[in-house]
């Protein structure tokens, strides 16, 4: 099955940029999924499976690293057009 997730990370702590833009790389490092950052969330998409351990081992990593923090997500069953 393919998803499209839209992620927003919500540190808590003052130095929350570092935080976000650490989740972001980790999660733009698996190359093989469709990944859009703006502003507002981050967005994913394809295979259910990738997506989801994905999200799960960035948000551990990021966790270890900076603490306590907050991850909103949305999935959404299928492939959504995501763009810059």
């Amino acid at each position: 099955m393919q998803v499209t997730a839209e992620l927003s990370l919500y540190p808590l702590q003052e130095d929350y940029i570092t935080v976000i833009k650490g989740f972001i790389e980790r999660l733009a490092a698996a190359g093989d999924l469709t990944l859009v950052s703006n502003a507002m969330s981050t967005q994913i998409s394809g295979e259910a499976e990738q997506v989801f351990n994905l999200v799960r081992e960035a948000l551990t990593a990021s966790h270890a690293q900076f603490g306590q923090q907050v991850l909103v997500c949305k999935f959404i069953p299928g492939l959504l057009p995501i763009r810059d």
